[in-house]
């Protein structure tokens, strides 16, 4: 019985044992399940997320950004390439070409693209030859030129130079060659500083022409003017920058252009410098420093613009080498000084006419009066000396002119003031600027009491002394002023008072239709002066031509002409008497020459002078005598204009002096 009870529940026990289980099993099922649901979720959830957010930037993409993308794109495929314009031609009056332009290829290296620039160059040494300048050259510009693509390090390259480096242009990266136009100057030194030179543009023409907003116009140009008409006129010799639209494909490469708009060429320049007068008159300086300009009164158009010694431009257009430079610039003649518009120098007795004129129009009591002229005039403590020992004797406003006694005009100039002598000659623009239109015009120096309050820093040397205004009288002193000045103050009293400024342009000349348009000649002002006094001051020179400090060098010229010698000086002989053959070359006196002829009817003006060359008859004068002779008789001078004193010498003999190595020091 118990054996049955014992089975039975067992029986019962493992019956319910296997109904537990089952439950359990179908628990953890339901578990399992449920999480799998929730992973489930999590994953979709997950997915859609994702694909939200690739709609969200497909949609950001293809709608919101469309157009930028879409220019991207075109852009990608399609480039701009800059077709810089031809420069503009560079012409005389006549005709005469000064600048131009010529085709060539170059052979170009962008740094960028190459790892070892001397090893590149050594390479590309074994194709084509790079000769030391070339590589100081290409030096220099790297230096100068950083923000550039690419520089040039072999000009002008042959044919076969271009082949050759063609079939091996896959050893070279970052190394190509391109098709320039180059420019020219056939007339080589004549008229440089007048017509300048181009060169690569520099960091510092980069931000002027950021700041003149003109950058985008010179995409794919490597040169701009940098001195002369060649800067001053830069905008219109330069032009307008053209477009191509090419199709490029995937490598860069171009495949066809889309679209093309053609760049303007630069207008071309017709100037009113006539080129056989220029040639006559540098041929007539020879070896001698100097300067002259010639002026057309009636226009105020430049005739001759001369600086000597000149350089040659073309020197500058490639680039310049390092010792070229060095011996341009460090030489003791300096041949980049452009000495018509920069160079100052005391003009000495050729500033007496310029007194006469204030001195007649201020109605000064001197030019009624005669005075004795014994060779010296003592004011204060001061002795101030003729140019006459001995002086001229009886003296009158009109004979002071022609024989150039300087104590005359020291006592005339006491007699003004300084102010009054200074409030004057700003009538010729003296001391000022001109205006015309060439870069680097100096202002020189109108001496005034406010001027040299500015000058000097120290109260002492701020004081203007009476004595001071003694020396201003004959042009010396603080006195200090241009050739071009000279030749402008000139032309002023030869057209009677009416002011042109002065001018080196003509016309501007439409490349492709030939239609110029001209630099109207109008008048500036014209001064309220009185016409007997301008034809007693133009009678004076006239004398000075006739029987004064002139005479024998335009003695049978075939045209009546007036003018002013003048000895300007370099330094103070404290009292010595100057010998010019005793004291150095660059030591002695600069010669001066004021000149417009006819006299009457004037077609030309002019100022020279010969640094270092002696009084102003002596060099200075003959090379006007000459340059008048040509332009208005069409006379060829023989050979340069000559420095000999005796063939200079005035005909009057109170103007002579004793031997030219013992002459007295004069300002005549």
């Amino acid at each position: 019985m118990k054996s049955i009870s014992r089975s039975l529940f067992r029986s019962r026990r493992g019956v319910n044992q296997r109904q537990l289980g089952g439950a359990g099993v179908l628990r953890n099922e339901h578990n399992d399940r449920y999480a799998f649901q929730i992973r489930l979720a999590v994953a979709l959830l997950l997915i859609a997320c994702a694909f939200g957010l690739l709609f969200a930037r497909f949609f950001w993409l293809q709608v919101l950004q469309h157009n930028r993308y879409m220019t991207l794109a075109e852009q990608n495929r399609i480039s701009l390439v800059p077709v810089s314009p031809p420069r503009g031609l560079i012409r005389d009056r006549n005709g005469v070409v000064l600048a131009h332009n010529f085709s060539a290829y170059t052979l170009e290296i962008t740094p960028s693209k190459v790892g070892n620039l001397n090893a590149a160059i050594d390479h590309i040494n074994t194709l084509i030859e790079i000769t030391p300048k070339d590589r100081r050259r290409f030096k220099k510009e790297l230096e100068e030129s950083k923000n550039f693509e690419s520089l040039p390090i072999k000009t002008r390259l042959t044919d076969e130079e271009v082949a050759r480096f063609a079939a091996r242009s896959h050893e070279f990266p970052g190394v190509e060659v391109k098709a320039r136009l180059f420019r020219h100057y056939p007339q080589g030194e004549l008229a440089s500083h007048l017509v300048g030179y181009i060169g690569r543009i520099n960091d510092r023409d980069i931000e002027n022409l950021k700041e003149n907003g003109k950058l985008a116009n010179y995409r794919g140009t490597d040169h701009i003017g940098k001195l002369g008409v060649e800067q001053s006129y830069e905008d219109a010799l330069h032009g307008v920058t053209g477009f191509e639209k090419v199709e490029v494909d995937s490598g860069g490469r171009a495949i066809r252009t889309l679209d093309r708009t053609p760049p303007k060429p630069g207008s071309d320049l017709q100037l009113s410098i006539d080129m056989k007068l220029q040639t006559v008159v540098e041929k007539l300086f020879d070896k001698r420093r100097g300067a002259l300009v010639a002026i057309e009164p009636g226009t105020g158009g430049i005739l001759a613009f001369v600086s000597k010694p000149g350089f040659d431009p073309n020197l500058f257009v490639d680039g310049i080498d390092p010792i070229s430079w060095k011996e341009l610039n460090e030489s003791i003649d300096k041949p980049l000084l452009n000495r018509a518009l920069g160079g100052e120098y005391p003009p000495g007795s050729t500033f007496k006419p310029f007194m006469a004129m204030a001195a007649l129009e201020g109605n000064y009591p001197l030019v009624h009066q005669t005075i004795a002229d014994p060779g010296y005039f003592i004011y204060g403590n001061n002795k101030f000396r003729d140019s006459k020992p001995g002086g001229y004797g009886s003296m009158n406003f009109d004979r002071a002119m022609v024989v150039s006694s300087d104590t005359y005009f020291y006592q005339l100039a006491v007699q003004m003031g300084i102010d009054d002598i200074a409030a004057f000659m700003k009538q010729f623009d003296l001391g000022q600027r001109t205006g015309i239109d060439l870069p680097g015009e100096r202002r020189g120096v109108l001496p005034s009491p406010e001027w040299k309050k500015q000058r000097f820093k120290k109260r002492e040397q701020q004081k203007w002394y009476s004595g001071e205004t003694v020396s201003i009288g004959i042009g010396q002193g603080y006195n200090s002023y241009t050739p071009l000045q000279m030749a402008h103050a000139t032309a002023i009293l030869a057209n009677r008072g009416v002011v042109f400024r002065p001018h080196v342009v003509a016309n501007l000349v439409d490349p492709v239709s030939g239609r110029a348009t001209p630099v109207e000649p109008k008048p500036i002002r014209t001064q309220p002066w009185k016409p007997e006094n301008i034809e007693r001051v133009i009678r004076g020179m006239e004398g000075v031509m006739t029987q004064g400090t002139a005479a024998r060098v335009f003695a049978g010229a075939q045209y009546t002409s007036a003018g002013k010698t003048g000895t300007a000086q370099v330094y103070s002989l404290k009292g010595a008497k100057y010998n010019a053959h005793a004291i150095s070359e660059r030591l002695r006196d600069h010669s001066w020459f004021i000149v417009f002829a006819p006299a009457d009817k004037p077609k030309i003006a002019l100022a020279v002078i010969v640094e270092n060359g002696g009084f102003g008859a002596q060099a200075a004068a003959p090379i006007a005598r000459a340059t008048l002779d040509f332009y208005l008789t069409g006379k060829e001078p023989a050979a340069p204009a000559s420095a000999v004193a005796s063939a200079a010498r005035p005909a009057s003999s109170a103007a002579a002096a004793s031997s030219p190595a013992e002459e007295e020091r004069t300002s005549d």
